[in-house]
């Protein structure tokens, strides 16, 4: 079987990079052995540190079935870049079940003794990713310090400005709506009571608007359940999060999710560990106003309730 993968952070340049040239040159190479290629993997856009891929799933399920009896990949990093788990494959798994793996590039053979230099190339595969996730993260934490925004949507009553994706303009379509939601909290409303008045009003939700606009496809699942009627089904969390993204006084604030390596997204940080920098583009609601919605959501918090985030978060698993 031939693997594939290309993904954004291996900062690959040029056609021999791509997919399909992978593909050609690793097929090129069984039909020079004399092998014949039973299967074609491929994850495109998927990092190596992600074990989940579909295609390598896919793969390894064909594995356990004694379908294939040989993986042959460009170079070590295209199978992973997590070397506990890439170590896995080659020195458990693929033995285990009978398969030869060959990274081409790298003059890995596991039929062959001249493998040893495998498990170091696979930590510095890793580093390499680390290191990648190292520069991403100071850039996004530099721009977040200017108080540039960086998400890929603008927040609901916002668009991006076209001559700085970096700034937010305000949307004069769904403006009003945030500022309904605001004027609801500010009379004493939560949530729940605001998610009914908007359905009952027949005010569409935000992921409705990202479709009609061509932003996004998805579809929220009671979008899925009733097309017609789903668009004007809003969830209590999009409201909640609304009411409490600083976004509307003027302000960005970022670094609102807490990361790990190799982990990722575990949680979200407490609202005073964002970093905000007011006055960046035009306010929907003023900040005394903003600050008595907080007070108000506060107080209808339940006791004992936390969003602080576990010491354990994202290492410790069931079963």
């Amino acid at each position: 079987a031939v693997y594939c993968r290309l993904s954004k952070d291996d900062d690959l340049q040029g056609e021999s990079a791509s997919i399909a040239n992978q593909r050609d040159m690793l097929e090129k190479y069984c039909e020079k052995q004399g092998w014949e290629v039973v299967a074609v993997y491929q994850d495109d856009g998927f990092t190596g540190l992600n074990m989940e891929r579909p295609d390598l799933q896919r793969m390894l399920r064909a594995i356990e079935r004694r379908q294939i009896n040989l993986v042959i990949t460009k170079d070590l990093s295209r199978l992973g870049r997590n070397y506990l788990q890439t170590g896995h494959l080659i020195e458990d798994f693929f033995p285990r079940n009978g398969v030869r793996y060959i990274a081409m590039n790298d003059g890995i053979d596991t039929l062959r003794d001249n493998n040893d230099i495998a498990p170091f190339k696979n930590i510095l595969n890793e580093m390499y990713s680390k290191d990648i996730s190292k520069k991403v993260h100071s850039s996004y934490l530099l721009k977040a310090q200017k108080g540039q925004f960086t998400g890929c949507l603008a927040p609901f009553g916002y668009r991006k400005d076209p001559e700085d994706k970096n700034h937010l303009l305000i949307d004069e379509e769904t403006a009003p709506i945030v500022r309904l939601i605001f004027g609801y909290a500010l009379n004493g409303h939560g949530p729940n009571y605001i998610r009914r008045r908007l359905e009952e009003e027949k005010i569409p939700c935000p992921t409705w608007w990202n479709r009609e606009r061509g932003l996004r496809n998805t579809r929220t699942k009671w979008e899925k359940k009733d097309p017609e009627n789903g668009r004007y089904m809003w969830d209590f969390s999009v409201i909640k999060d609304l009411l409490m993204n600083p976004v509307y006084t003027g302000a960005i604030a970022s670094q609102k999710k807490d990361y790990r390596f190799k982990i990722g997204t575990i949680g979200e940080k407490k609202p005073e560990d964002w970093i905000v920098v007011e006055g960046q583009h035009e306010p929907l609601i003023d900040r005394m106003s903003f600050d008595i919605v907080q007070n108000k959501l506060k107080s209808r918090q339940r006791p004992g309730q936390t969003n602080e985030i576990s010491l354990f978060a994202g290492l410790i698993k069931c079963g």
